[in-house]
């Protein structure tokens, strides 16, 4: 058997990750809630991000050549317009039930975020309808999400739009980011990285910079940092409290990511790359006894939240992998073996099925914040970046390697 980690045990993993993430697919099309058995849970919602995430990830399985990716990719296409669209005031509902009746009819940035990286990715994949949901993504994040005035996305409006989240949010912004390189890489349109820049010139470079490199999450509309945000309710599910070394580890990927793709890229994506990783592993890290890396931490480092959550081990390799193969220095290898390893052990399922979302500190699994097994996302982009560059995005690099493609951007 492979060691965890390595290009055959990530591809054999993946084989066996998709077959479990085919199990999301709704009859009527789109991807519903998996359970932790591998099936829909009728109970939970079924979220616009969840439908993004899953049609991203299978225009790029379409991209590697899996049997079937594609038509699951339609569906997840489809059901933008036949489930989420708001076909009155435009943009996408944060979340239907499993009828496909709106829940939640507010419009997220974090959501129309992963619609742009869906469309993106299935747009390189070649998949019918990507254009046409590229279009409206794109249209809707720059009539009501994008601010010029801010250099970043405000966070969400009511259904009609007209009345803006008095909150900004760190978390829908590294996503934003995410998605606009994506989005540069299909279109060509220098629009998206220049966006992605500022925001994380301001995030990264001026805020967390000032902050010991803990990234402050939760602002007001001025962006005036909110330092006692959802105290009493520290296990929020994009909004904890304190500060997420997760989300440090997928910045420093992210800020790599984004150097790679400039000709003349500043000095200070690398140098923040690094720190951030350095503060994520020292407040993390061997906290408690036991392995993995905690949630969340107060802005002292104190830890908040325990639980050790399979999203942050997936950012945690792939930031120590890039981390790697920018700067060469052996310890970034030996933490995303480490790091593998604890995947191996503890978050796989190999008897349900994909992976555990969440532990306890004794690393069993846990549903305090998570129910089920959502969505296959950043597991998935766990065991396949590895194998792509830095840049292009994922899905303009594999479609750069199809047969007869034209030669894909800069491959730092």
């Amino acid at each position: 058997m492979s060691e965890p980690g390595t290009a055959a045990w990530r591809q054999a993993e993946a084989s066996r990750l998709l077959a479990f993430g085919r199990g999301a697919a709704l009859p009527g099309g789109g991807f519903g809630w998996l359970g932790a058995g591998g099936a829909v849970d009728e109970t939970e919602p079924c979220p616009l991000y969840i439908n993004a995430r899953m049609t991203h990830v299978f225009a790029l399985a379409h991209l590697q050549g899996v049997p079937g990716a594609d038509s699951l990719a339609a569906s997840g296409l489809g059901a933008f317009a036949s489930r989420y669209a708001d076909d009155t005031n435009g943009g996408w509902f944060a979340s239907v039930d499993i009828s496909g009746q709106v829940i939640d009819s507010a419009k997220a940035n974090y959501a129309h975020a992963h619609v742009l990286l869906a469309a993106s990715s299935a747009a390189a994949a070649g998949i019918p309808g990507a254009e046409a949901v590229l279009a409206a993504a794109a249209a809707a994040i720059e009539q009501h999400f994008w601010s010029d005035a801010e250099g970043c996305a405000v966070e969400s409006w009511n259904a009609d739009f007209t009345e803006s989240e008095p909150y900004r949010g760190a978390n829908s912004n590294m996503h934003s980011v995410e998605a606009y390189l994506a989005a540069g890489d299909v279109t060509g349109n220098p629009v998206w990285p220049a966006r992605a820049a500022s925001i994380a010139a301001r995030l990264i470079d001026a805020n967390a910079r000032a902050d010991s490199w803990r990234i402050p999450e939760h602002y007001d509309a001025q962006w005036r940092p909110l330092l006692d945000y959802n105290m009493d309710h520290p296990t929020d599910q994009f909004r904890p409290y304190g500060t997420t070394p997760g989300h440090s580890f997928e910045w420093a990927r992210l800020l790599l990511d984004l150097e790679a793709a400039q000709a003349a890229p500043p000095a200070w994506l690398a140098e923040a790359a690094t720190a951030l990783f350095d503060q994520a592993v020292a407040d993390a890290e061997g906290r408690d006894g036991h392995p993995g890396l905690i949630y969340t931490v107060a802005r002292d480092g104190r830890p908040v939240v325990t639980a050790r959550l399979h999203w942050v081990a997936c950012e945690a390799v792939l930031a120590a992998d890039a981390l790697h193969r920018r700067t060469g220095e052996a310890r970034f290898a030996a933490a995303a073996t480490r790091w593998w390893d604890e995947i191996d052990r503890y978050f796989i399922d190999r008897v349900g099925g994909g992976w555990w979302q969440e532990l306890t500190p004794d690393m069993t699994p846990a549903a305090s914040t998570w129910s089920g097994k959502p969505d296959v996302y950043h597991a998935y982009q766990a065991l396949l970046f590895p194998s792509l560059p830095l840049s292009p995005t994922a899905a303009t690099a594999l479609a750069g390697r199809r047969p007869g493609a034209a030669p894909p951007g800069p491959t730092r």
